[in-house]
């Protein structure tokens, strides 16, 4: 039990997908400008990691590995990733179009979110148990969220900001996104040393 709390904060706090592996970031720059539309992206993503997780897992355990087919590993996933992400699509469509028209076009971006394959494949090279990648895939997934709510709420102050003139825009994003960065490399070593 207390390597799932330990996989689950490093997950969410010192490997954080967008601030410490640089995974994710289109969405990270481009979709954090409102809390509404970070958050909306954020419980998708969740959601797309903790399935893609659940179906690549077994794919990769008892499908690739024992027919000696590893190296198809990045394709399937990619494969079972928008696979997943358009069945996800037609069910909301049918059954839930509030929430669907709330996602708009956040939802097949996830498809190209770089960070839901991260955490797929590093699920299977960090050798983790079923379980663990889940645990894993959700912590992943809630780092996300605080990230995305986190910068979000950076930017809606940078808006109200006196920002020098050749600063304004991206080069201003950008050294936020730094800066936010910097502030999760504190919780280096702390999460291990809670529970040793």
């Amino acid at each position: 039990m207390t390597n799932l709390i330990i996989i689950l904060l490093s997950a969410v706090f010192i490997n954080n997908y967008v601030l410490s592996r640089f995974l994710g970031i289109c969405p990270f720059l481009g979709v954090s400008k409102k809390l509404n539309s970070a958050t909306g992206m954020s419980l998708a993503v969740i959601f797309v990691m903790l399935i893609a997780t659940a179906v690549t897992w077994p794919i990769q355990t008892y499908l690739l590995v024992p027919n000696k087919l590893e190296y198809l590993q990045t394709i399937v996933f990619i494969l079972v990733i928008a696979a997943l992400v358009q069945l996800v699509e037609i069910v909301l469509k049918r059954y839930v179009p509030s929430l669907h028209k709330s996602l708009g076009v956040y939802l097949p971006l996830i498809t190209t979110n770089c960070a839901v394959l991260g955490v797929t494949i590093l699920n299977i090279d960090e050798g983790y148990t079923f379980i663990e990648a889940m645990v894993n895939s959700l912590g992943s997934g809630l780092g996300f969220f605080l990230a995305m709510v986190m910068f979000s709420g950076v930017r809606s102050t940078m808006e109200g900001s006196d920002i020098p003139k050749s600063f304004r825009g991206l080069p201003a994003t950008l050294i936020a996104a730094s800066i936010t960065s910097l502030s999760f490399m504190g919780f280096s070593g702390i999460i291990e040393n809670l529970f040793a």
